[in-house]
């Protein structure tokens, strides 16, 4: 007998992907050492990319939109995460610009009830010739705008 995976919250915007924290995650105190947030968060947007076919496979100038780098991070920590287990990120966008994005994040209870950490990063597109700004592809701007939490985001 095989069990189902919980279906996934309703989220009014944005997608809630699962993580888990595992013991080496934690600190001395024993909870979640303060960098490893931004590392789950980002191992959660890679994986929502790439369920969307972008993704990085060894060549720069193949990687098309996944040729980034990050302008800013900011994050808020709520409440002490202390054990391991299974968590969740919460993502969407809050901007999508012509060369650049501003995506929001929480890192949740499974659930998304909870809220351990929020914050933002802005990530700017790069030409991976000459490493300046160019704008996102048509395709990446579609997928990108289904993700979007205002007003911005097409109706359904």
């Amino acid at each position: 007998m095989t069990a189902e995976a919980p279906a996934a919250p309703a989220l009014p915007y944005g997608r809630l992907l699962p993580v888990t924290v595992h013991f080496d995650d934690l600190d001395a105190l024993g909870l979640l050492h303060n960098a490893r947030y931004p590392v789950m968060v980002e191992r959660a947007w890679t994986a929502l990319w790439n369920e969307s076919g972008f993704g990085f496979e060894g060549d720069w100038e193949a990687a098309g939109d996944s040729c980034n780098a990050v302008k800013e991070l900011r994050i808020t920590y709520e409440a002490p995460v202390s054990r391991p287990g299974a968590y969740a990120v919460h993502l969407w966008l809050e901007r999508l610009g012509n060369t650049g994005l501003t995506y929001g994040f929480r890192f949740c209870s499974l659930d998304g009830a909870v809220t351990y950490a929020h914050g933002t990063r802005v990530l700017v597109r790069l030409d991976a010739g000459t490493l300046r700004p160019t704008p996102w592809s048509d395709r990446f701007r579609a997928v990108g705008r289904e993700l979007l939490r205002s007003g911005d985001r097409p109706s359904t």
